[in-house]
């Protein structure tokens, strides 16, 4: 029994114009997606997915994506991407994958999944790279849910690993908020995604900083195979 991690899937199956085959590093992605996942991970595994797993709009938008998702092996675990606009509630996502037969996906959100003596904590994060659009009301959102993850794993005496979206430091960009909450609970490993293409894999944090270390797991820098955590 394993645990792996990987972030931005960019599944289109029922969106296949929204293909991101176009981009350098991207070949063939989704069909290197099963192809490595099937090879690695084994039926009493589990995966987290770290956001932006589906280009699709809605629920019903993405259900050929989650059907992809179902098909592969072990249990999977997916937090918000800033490209996953078929979010919704917890509950209402909880449904949808029921009433469909997705009964290996289960949702990270203002709670934490146990595996072994470990918390599988995160959420989606906010931006913390120079260019883009930045919301307090959102950051602060944010904070309090990573807050809310980490807590509900302490309460079961659990060590918490941290597994975001967005990065919390990138080339000279400090997400500081969210720092703050990985320092205070002394969190030892922060896996991130969101990040592609060579030139921006080179300026982003892959080792310990601060007493953290920090994971890279974007899917084309990973080359869309999973990477193992424990």
């Amino acid at each position: 029994m394993s645990l792996f991690v990987i972030a931005d899937l960019h599944l289109c199956q029922g969106k296949p114009e929204k293909t991101m085959s176009i981009f350098n590093g991207w070949k063939n992605y989704q069909e290197l997606i099963k192809k490595n996942w099937l090879e690695i991970v084994k039926p009493d595994d589990t995966v987290v997915i770290a956001g932006d797993i589906s280009w699709g709009m809605s629920l019903q938008d993405s259900l050929q994506d989650f059907r992809f998702i179902e098909n592969l092996t072990g249990k999977k675990i997916i937090i918000k991407g800033n490209h996953d606009y078929w979010w919704s509630t917890k509950k209402k996502m909880d449904d949808f994958l029921v009433a469909e037969g997705c009964r290996s996906i289960q949702i990270l959100h203002n709670n934490h999944f146990r595996y072994g003596n470990y918390g599988i904590c995160g959420t989606r994060g906010w931006v913390s790279i120079k260019g883009e659009t930045q919301d307090e009301k959102v950051l602060k959102r944010e904070v309090q849910r990573l807050e809310t993850s980490i807590k509900s794993a302490l309460t079961e005496n659990l060590q918490p690993v941290v597994f975001l979206h967005y990065p919390p430091i990138f080339a000279t960009n400090f997400n500081y908020d969210i720092l703050d909450v990985l320092y205070r609970y002394n969190i030892k490993d922060c896996y991130y995604g969101h990040i592609h293409g060579r030139s921006a894999h080179e300026l982003s944090i892959k080792n310990t900083y601060d007493g953290i270390n920090f994971h890279l797991i974007s899917g084309d820098y990973l080359q869309f195979i999973p990477e193992k955590v424990v």
